[in-house]
């Protein structure tokens, strides 16, 4: 197949379309993002996809077929309505069958966390450092926890739709109450935000999560901080790792950017784990901010969704 491939990452305050050559050649032919402007309603954020995706066809001279979208949530099977997203204005709506009276050509959804395995997957560090891995398991730990499933190079949504959402999984009661109505979900102890929280309990001082890192070697609080994020960074993949058994596991977003979840937290799951022993490599991404725009365009292609 060498075809381009047409994706664009919808987002809670960007969206950004991509027009790759091809599956063998992932180059970006046109690349670029316009403001989702979430706040002035759905129909405003169909209207700035139409917009996107117009200069995408003027900057490359060329009409797709179909294109593939990441998304803030879960496209229900049943109801066929977006669920669980944080872009509140998308919820309970009909976004796929929206979207393809609008634009008039096939659209595909998936969830971002399951674009950005996808495109690990495909392209990116999961093919170089366990090329014949058969489960993959991608996790995004940023502003919110979300997780993805690739099987045998495809995605893995599961009967409901919601395969690889370990991010509300309970945790621990000390994350405290969590918006999808439940308490100590895996969100709000390994978030950014939820991290900064703790941090601010123990000192009474706010700070970002960058410069609680920055300070991790002189300041005890921001040890205690780090140290608790790979114990329970351990603990909460412990329970994906004994029910899923991934081949492998790739952490983005910019939670996953702090070492010590290389380090101290692959021993905390090895703490955990029910096995006499942990092999399972948990490593970076290589494709950075593009995982999740480039594996929504992965989706036009049949033989990876």
């Amino acid at each position: 197949m060498n075809q381009s491939l047409w994706g664009i990452d919808l987002g809670g305050t960007k969206i950004e379309g991509v027009i790759l050559k091809s599956e063998e050649e992932p180059v970006p032919l046109v690349r670029t993002r316009i403001d989702t402007e979430a706040s002035k309603g759905y129909d405003h954020v169909l209207g700035q996809i139409g917009k996107l995706i117009k200069k995408m066809i003027a900057e490359s001279k060329q009409i797709p077929s179909s294109i593939g979208f990441g998304t803030p949530g879960i496209l229900d099977p049943v109801s066929q309505t977006l669920k669980n997203s944080n872009t509140t204005v998308l919820n309970g709506m009909p976004v796929k069958k929206d979207l393809e009276e609008q634009l008039q050509l096939a659209v595909i959804l998936a969830n971002d966390a399951n674009c950005f395995a996808l495109a690990e997957a495909t392209w990116g560090a999961v093919r170089k450092k366990v090329p014949g891995a058969r489960m993959v398991f991608g996790i995004i730990l940023g502003t919110g926890v979300g997780g993805g499933i690739v099987m045998d190079g495809k995605i893995w949504n599961g009967h409901h739709g919601i395969a690889g959402e370990w991010g509300h999984n309970f945790l621990d009661e000390s994350g405290g109450p969590c918006y999808c109505g439940k308490i100590g979900c895996v969100e709000k102890v390994l978030s950014g935000p939820s991290l900064q929280k703790y941090y601010e309990g123990l000192t009474g001082v706010k700070k970002s999560l960058k410069e609680i890192v920055a300070l991790r070697n002189q300041d005890a609080a921001a040890q205690q901080t780090i140290s608790r994020l790979a114990h329970f960074f351990g603990k909460a993949v412990s329970v994906i790792t004994n029910s899923l058994d991934p081949d492998i596991i790739v952490v983005g977003g910019g939670v996953g950017n702090i070492d010590e979840i290389y380090t101290e937290g692959v021993v905390s799951l090895n703490n955990f784990i029910f096995n006499n022993y942990c092999s399972v490599p948990v490593i970076r991404p290589d494709l950075g901010d593009s995982a999740g725009v480039f594996g929504a365009a992965a989706l036009t292609n049949s033989s990876l969704r």
